[in-house]
């Protein structure tokens, strides 16, 4: 089993749950197993061509899977997949203190 960490603004997704246990060979994989437990979560990690969105990261096992296989890089059992959504913001240089 995969193990895949829910971030906090996902788990209205998840029924709230942080962790989530699936099977899959690769991250792609993991990835859609989560999206058929909960469907809802599919649109707000794939983008309509079955990429990743830009603002999802994904680590397995410490590792960004940009720099590996994409969705495409092997998954071990046991492995621990973060699910990191890109904070974005700021104020534009505008000092407010």
């Amino acid at each position: 089993m995969i193990n895949i960490l829910i971030p906090y603004a996902l788990r209205s997704f998840t029924e709230r749950n942080a962790e989530v246990q699936v099977d899959g060979k690769t991250a792609g994989d993991a990835l859609n197993a989560l999206a058929k437990i909960y469907p809802d979560i599919k649109t707000h990690l794939f983008a309509d061509n079955g990429n990743l969105r830009d603002f999802i990261n994904l680590f397995i096992d410490g590792k960004n899977i940009n720099t590996l296989q994409g969705l495409d890089t092997p998954v071990a059992d046991n492995s621990e997949v973060m699910i990191i959504p890109a904070i974005a913001g700021g104020n534009n240089g505008v000092r407010t203190y």
